[in-house]
C-alpha cells in the first residue's frame, strides 16, 4: 500500500473502498491527477465479494430508463435524471469492453458468466493498478473539513489535504455512523434496515424450510404494500423477493411498527376470487373420486398444499367431488388470503442495504457533489437511496459513482 508523506496534497479523494468508490476513482483519474482509496477495513471490495451469494448480481436487464428507476422505493425521481448518463446498458458495456463477460437470467438478473464475483473484484483492482491510483486500506475517517478550496480529511492515523473528496462509505445501520457527515451541515436521514426476512417465531410452517413457490403476491395487513414473486419459507419465517420487496417499500412503515404486523399470502399470484372459484369447481369434475390431498392441482409444493390443508382444517379422506360450498371458502382464503403473524426481521449481516443516509435534497444529481458543501461529492448508498433485490443497488452504485467521479475530476 501506498504511504503518504505528510499533507501532500490529493485531487480526489474518495472515502470507502466498495463498489461505488472504486467506480467512483476509476472515473475520477486523469492521466495527470492523483486519486486515493480511503478503506476502514483491511479489505476493499468486500461486499462485492460475498453478494449474491458470491457471484455477484451486477445490474439488471431493465433498459427502459422510466422503469429502472421504478425499482427504488427511495431515489427513484433522482435516479430517472442520472440514468440518462449512465444505466444497465452503460454498465454492461463497460464490464464486457474490459473482458468480462456477462449473463443475463430469466428474471432479468444480470451476472457474470463465470458466475464468480471474484472476475469483478479482479477487474477493478487491475483498472486502479493500470490508473496508479493509490489505495489505502485500515483508514478510518474521523472528519472532514473545507478549508479555503480543500479538505482537511483526519483519519486514525493522519491527516491528509484533499482538493475534491467523494464519499461512498456505503449504508450504515446507525446515525452514529453519519454523525461525521452532519458535523458538516449536511441533512442525514435516520437510516433504518430496507432489504430484510420476515420472522414467525413457533410457526409451523417454518417446518417447510426450503420450499418454494415462484409466483405469489403478499400483502402487509392495513397498508397498500404488495410484493409480488418467489416466496421461500426459512426456518425463522419467509424470504424471496417477494418478502425483500415488501421489507424494501414499507422499510419505514415496518420500523414504526417494530416489525409486529401480518401479511396475507396469495399463494396463486395475482389469482382472483371468481376465478379461482370456477377453477374449483372445474376440479370436482374432473378430479372426482380423488381424494384432496392427493390431487394438488396448484403450482405450489405437495407440502405447502398439504400444511394448507391441516391449517384450514380439511379432512384428509375428503374427495374433491363431495367438496361443499364450506369447504371451497376454506380452500379460498388458504389459497387467496393466507394470514401469517410476523414478529421481527432477519438482515443479511454482511450484506445490508438501509434506507436512510445523506438528503437528496441537498445533492445535485447532474454532478452528485453536495449543494451545501462545494467539492464534497457523494455515491452509493450512503446516499437516502436503496433498491429491491436484483441488481438495482449495484446499478444504483455504478451510475453515481460514474457521475461523481467524472465530475469531481473537472476543474473548478
Amino acid at each position: 500500500m501506498n504511504q503518504f508523506e505528510g499533507n501532500q496534497l490529493i485531487d480526489v479523494a474518495v472515502i470507502g473502498g466498495g463498489a461505488a468508490g472504486f467506480f467512483a476513482a476509476i472515473h475520477a483519474k486523469t492521466a495527470s491527477n492523483r486519486v486515493v482509496i480511503f478503506e476502514k477495513s483491511n479489505k476493499f471490495l468486500s461486499k462485492v465479494k460475498i453478494s449474491g451469494g458470491g457471484r455477484c448480481n451486477v445490474t439488471n436487464a431493465t433498459f427502459d430508463i422510466d422503469e429502472l428507476a421504478k425499482n427504488y422505493p427511495r431515489g427513484e425521481k433522482q435516479l430517472r435524471k442520472a440514468f440518462h448518463q449512465f444505466n444497465a446498458k452503460s454498465t454492461i458495456d463497460w464490464f464486457e469492453s474490459r473482458g468480462v463477460m456477462l449473463k443475463t437470467y430469466p428474471d432479468n438478473c444480470i451476472f457474470p458468466l463465470a458466475n464468480d464475483s471474484q472476475v469483478i473484484i479482479d477487474c477493478f483492482l487491475k483498472e486502479v493498478s493500470d490508473k496508479k491510483i493509490e489505495l489505502k486500506s485500515q483508514s478510518s475517517i474521523q472528519s472532514i473539513e473545507k478549508q479555503d478550496n480543500c479538505f482537511v480529511i483526519t483519519s486514525n492515523n493522519e491527516s491528509v489535504i484533499a482538493k475534491k473528496v467523494i464519499v461512498t462509505t456505503g449504508g450504515q445501520p446507525k446515525i452514529s455512523g453519519l454523525s461525521w457527515l452532519e458535523n458538516i451541515g449536511l441533512t442525514i436521514i435516520h437510516p433504518v434496515p430496507s432489504l430484510f426476512t420476515f420472522n414467525m417465531p413457533k410457526n409451523p410452517i417454518c417446518e417447510l424450510m426450503g420450499n418454494v413457490v415462484e409466483k405469489t403476491t403478499v400483502k402487509i395487513e392495513g397498508t397498500k404494500l404488495v410484493g409480488r414473486g418467489p416466496l421461500l419459507i426459512t426456518h425463522w419465517g419467509m424470504s424471496g423477493p417477494a418478502i425483500l420487496q415488501l421489507s424494501a417499500w414499507g422499510a419505514r412503515i415496518l420500523e414504526e411498527k417494530k416489525y409486529q404486523f401480518a401479511v396475507f399470502v396469495n399463494w396463486l399470484d395475482m389469482c382472483k376470487e371468481n376465478e379461482l372459484r370456477d377453477f374449483l369447481e372445474k376440479q370436482k369434475k374432473e378430479q372426482g373420486e380423488k381424494y384432496l390431498r392427493n390431487a394438488n392441482p396448484f403450482p405450489i409444493t405437495n407440502k405447502i398444499w398439504t400444511f394448507l390443508l391441516n391449517k384450514y382444517e380439511l379432512p384428509e379422506n375428503i374427495r374433491w367431488k363431495d367438496l361443499e360450498k364450506k369447504s371451497i371458502n376454506k380452500l379460498v382464503t388458504a389459497l387467496l388470503f393466507d394470514r401469517y403473524t410476523v414478529s421481527g426481521k432477519t438482515t443479511f449481516k454482511e450484506e445490508f442495504v438501509t434506507a436512510g443516509g445523506v438528503s437528496l435534497s441537498e445533492i445535485d444529481f447532474s454532478t452528485m457533489e453536495s449543494k451545501k458543501v462545494r467539492g464534497l461529492y457523494f455515491a452509493g448508498e450512503v446516499l437516502d437511496i436503496d433498491g429491491i433485490t436484483g441488481g438495482f443497488n449495484f446499478q444504483a452504485a455504478w451510475t453515481t459513482g460514474y457521475i461523481a467521479g467524472i465530475n469531481s475530476s473537472k476543474q473548478n
